[in-house]
């Protein structure tokens, strides 16, 4: 039985004959902007889907304009690597969007989430601590920060248009974000891929002004000011480029779910598309803005961004631009909120995908106020977060090896099968091969840290290795594991 309740009956008969493709198009999707998505991570069926890949380019370009992507490049010019060096940087680690791409070319094929098609990973069982660690845990984090980041912008807006930003606003203000961003994560699919287009072109619009100003203040003959030591060289310069690769490859790494907004793609849409469109849209404009970021170091203060570029926007467009970010951040938590619903459901509680994304909300909310009014709360999950990479890196690697040694050919009416008799049981509820794999991966990853803590491989070269070798290992032990099984069919 499926773990999730969908607010419909199937609307096709498993055993019965696929309809045509005519009688499949004369169908009323259910799957249509201004209504509630009713399905959750139940199998959708080949007479609901409809669409064309390049819808995806516009998903992940919406939830790549962002604020964020500008402050890390300006961050990778102040660790002190030059602009060219910068440069490189955001072009290597925004390459990691081919495998948010890769793994979105499951969602056609199975009908399903990630969450679910992971069951072949992990085994029923091993899949749901999975996606409450890998899913529902990391991603109600990334949710809270981002709405800490899109509240101090919108406290900003608040003193700009002459309100004062109490405690009882900040807490309406707060209220107000989670509303927007809940009702698109509510209405679901549909309602993302009809308002992602228009987001991507405002917000496109708004850095477009951003981009200008900054290039006319830039200095392509910039060099770091003494003291900074000129230029790093060495392991100084590689320690640097690879802690600035792993903290932009953080970006794509944390979309493993990019399934869950390729599944209503009809089975027979083209691989390689969903692949293209979906890589494009993440890395075309993270490439874009976090360039804008690295040549913004040359022009304004970028420890203090926010603040700095207000000083090079012209007058009218500050209320503007602090009302960008915050369309930015709901962009990316409106996806955020939705796959941490689907977590929730293959996580084994039995509620529906409307309820779960409320219940992702509420919790986030409450994370927000309490970092915003009481404490640094956040300032201790965005240090962790800063290690998820060890986690997400071989996750990432292993559910890529899967679909490779598959060939993308994934049953998704078997996946939702969760009895003992489910082909995807494996050894009582979990895959050893993909539960040793991520142990190795991410105990070999820790080992590499430095970061929060300097691991012991580390301490020996000095450079940050945890994002290569965690992805390596991962990706050589499961290949090895795994490859028999699926020759034999097993799983």
């Amino acid at each position: 039985m499926a773990s999730t309740l969908p607010d419909h009956p199937q609307s096709d008969s498993p055993t019965g004959p696929p309809l045509p493709q005519s009688a499949q198009s004369a169908q009323s999707p259910q799957d249509r902007a201004g209504r509630v998505e009713v399905h959750g991570i139940d199998h959708i069926p080949e007479t609901e889907r409809r669409g064309r890949a390049r819808e995806l380019f516009a998903v992940w370009a919406a939830a790549s304009v962002n604020y964020l992507n500008l402050v890390v490049g300006g961050a990778l010019v102040l660790s002190g690597l030059s602009l060219w060096e910068a440069f490189a940087v955001v072009v290597v680690g925004n390459l990691f969007w081919l495998g948010t791409g890769l793994l979105a070319v499951s969602g056609p094929a199975a009908g399903a989430p990630s969450e679910v098609i992971t069951r072949a990973l992990y085994g029923v069982r091993g899949n749901r601590v999975n996606n409450a660690v890998t899913g529902w845990m990391i991603s109600v984090c990334y949710f809270a920060l981002n709405l800490a980041a899109a509240a101090v912008a919108a406290f900003s807006l608040a003193e700009q248009v002459g309100i004062t930003p109490n405690t009882p606003i900040k807490i309406a203000i707060v209220i107000a974000i989670v509303v927007l961003t809940l009702t698109i994560s509510v209405y679901g699919h549909a309602m993302i891929v009809r308002l992602y287009l228009p987001i991507t072109l405002v917000l496109a619009a708004a850095f477009a002004v951003v981009g200008y100003a900054i290039l006319r203040h830039a200095d392509f003959g910039w060099s770091q000011p003494q003291p900074q030591p000129q230029p790093l060289s060495g392991s100084g310069m590689w320690a640097a480029v690879l802690a600035g690769v792993t903290l932009i490859a953080s970006g794509p790494l944390s979309y493993t779910t990019s399934a869950d907004f390729s599944r209503y793609l009809p089975a027979d849409t083209s691989p390689r598309a969903v692949l293209g469109w979906t890589a494009l849209g993440g890395f075309l404009p993270s490439v874009v803005v976090g360039g804008l970021g690295v040549v913004g170091a040359t022009a304004v203060d970028m420890t203090d961004p926010q603040a700095a570029l207000q000083t090079i926007l012209p007058g009218w467009f500050n209320p503007v631009f602090l009302l960008s970010l915050v369309i930015g951040t709901v962009a990316v938590n409106a996806l955020t909120a939705y796959s941490a619903g689907l977590a929730l459901q293959a996580v084994g509680i039995r509620i529906r995908r409307t309820l779960s994304v409320l219940v992702d909300g509420t919790v986030a909310v409450a994370l927000t106020l309490y970092a915003l009014l009481v404490s640094n709360f956040l300032d201790t999950v965005s240090n962790v977060l800063q290690l998820t990479v060890v986690l997400l890196g071989p996750s990432t690697a292993i559910y890529a090896v899967d679909i490779l040694l598959r060939r993308n050919r994934y049953d998704g009416r078997a996946l939702t099968d969760e009895s003992p008799g489910s082909p995807f049981w494996y050894r009582a509820g979990v895959n050893p091969a993909g539960a040793l794999a991520l142990v190795a991966g991410v105990t070999t990853s820790a080992l590499c840290v430095d970061t929060l803590y300097t691991g012991p491989v580390a301490a020996l070269t000095g450079v940050d290795l945890a994002l290569p070798v965690g992805i390596a290992v991962a990706a050589v032990v499961y290949a090895l594991l795994m490859r028999r099984v699926v020759s034999r069919g097993k799983g």
